[in-house]
């Protein structure tokens, strides 16, 4: 065996150095060879890590991030981006969002869910789960052959589809939301078994009949279960936590509060190891909820997500969501009765609410929109954080949180003019 091939790979002393910097030109020529062309690097950057903020350190990528060195160690023939002293992170993962700029997941529209990744790439979004609504099953069939053909296309320039949020129709009619409850109906895996391959994260009430049995049957599918759309008492939803459920759907929304003898959802959330999503637009969740939230659950169980319909990106006026006429007033979306109808949210906005509500450090409250969503869906070995051999999927931005860069899979997909 040849001395370079017994070199420490740990990233330690001078053995992990130069581990680096052979791996760093095997990477560049096998790049000329096959045609992937050459790497890219950011350098001059406030690097988010799972362990903090590290400086002074460099980020190589092409398709897959290749390596994480100090600057000094960058390697000659990068094409090298100047940071200018931003932040770097992975890109933000959207779990729960319903369309953008006009579009919507339910949409009969082929266009619809390229448009919707394409703008999402501006809010720093690299990937997402389009989320469906509850309307009629042929519907919902088509929405979801559509989320199966956007899964396998060929990358564009936009946030990649990861697979389905499927919200409805297996909801209370008590806690309905903006959910026309013509569609509720009860669990019905038999009609689920063309779309498990699809369906990544599923809606379920849990005091539904037979709520236990087919949440069991989903987690042994591979698909995550999240309570949500309930008036389930406290008991009711532990029983589905111990079945497999793992999730909680915009925590304190379309769910009964907290009380302090029917402690319910909310309760069972508070003392459960279950991950929560918070829509941190201030008005699904005011911000003394928010700080109050962080002292309960640990950052980990926590999930950024902004249930954003297809106003987000736009202006005040009249939409629809799910076949419902829904009104837009000074950002907030509303249906006639008053009851909130998704949210015109974006990620890198509910990032900058939910660090100055809470006064979390930085790093903690970036995994929210990054690890900790690629952990619910089981792809934080490839996805949710930089280190070499994760895919290429990066955003770049500034003190307040705004976008400057976007890149998925190694390609830049936006750069703000701000910033260009």
């Amino acid at each position: 065996m040849s001395e370079a091939a017994t070199l420490p790979r740990d990233g330690t002393g001078f053995g992990g150095n130069a581990w680096k910097a052979i791996q760093l030109v095997i990477y560049y020529y096998e790049g000329r060879l096959w045609g992937f062309g050459l790497m890219k690097a950011i350098k001059n950057i406030k690097l988010l890590t799972t362990e903090g903020i590290q400086e002074n350190q460099a980020v190589v990528y092409d398709q897959t991030i290749r390596a994480v060195l100090p600057e000094k160690h960058l390697p000659s023939g990068c094409t090298v981006i100047d940071g200018g002293g931003a932040y770097l992170s992975s890109g933000f993962i959207d779990l729960h969002i319903h369309g953008c700029a006009g579009y919507d997941t339910m949409d009969e529209d082929d266009q619809a869910l390229k448009v919707i990744a394409n703008r999402l790439v501006t809010s720093g979004v690299t990937a997402f789960l389009p989320t469906t609504m509850t309307m009629d099953r042929a519907r919902i069939e088509r929405a979801l052959d559509r989320i199966a053909a956007a899964m396998t296309g060929e990358p564009g320039q936009g946030a990649r589809v990861l697979g389905c949020n499927l919200e409805g129709p297996f909801l209370s009619r008590r806690k309905k939301g903006a959910h026309d409850e013509r569609y509720m109906a009860p669990p019905d895996l038999d009609w689920l078994q063309p779309y498990l391959g699809v369906i990544r994260v599923l809606t379920v009430a849990p005091e539904l009949d037979g709520a236990a049995d087919f949440i069991r049957q989903l987690v042994a599918a591979g698909v995550v279960v999240a309570l949500g759309h309930t008036a389930a008492t406290y008991e009711e939803a532990s029983e589905a936590i111990t079945a497999g459920a793992s999730l909680v759907t915009h925590l304190f929304n379309a769910m009964p509060p907290l009380h302090h003898r029917q402690p319910g959802v909310v309760g069972a959330a508070f003392l459960h190891k279950v991950t929560c999503e918070v829509i941190a637009d201030n008005i699904h969740v005011v911000p003394v909820v928010q700080q109050l939230l962080t002292k309960i659950k640990p950052v980990e169980q926590l999930v950024l997500v902004t249930d954003a319909m297809r106003a987000c990106l736009l202006a005040d006026g009249t939409y629809d969501l799910g076949g419902l006429s829904v009104q837009v007033k000074e950002g907030q979306a509303r249906r006639e009765d008053g009851t909130l109808a998704g949210s015109t949210l974006v990620m890198n906005e509910a990032l900058r609410n939910f660090y100055r509500n809470t006064g979390l450090p930085l790093a903690e409250v970036v995994k929210m929109a990054t690890l900790n969503p690629a952990r619910i869906l089981r792809i934080a070995h490839r996805k949710g954080s930089i280190a070499p051999g994760k895919d290429g999927d990066l955003v770049l931005w500034d003190g307040d949180f705004n976008v400057l860069m976007t890149v998925v899979a190694g390609k830049t997909v936006y750069t703000s003019r701000a910033w260009d």
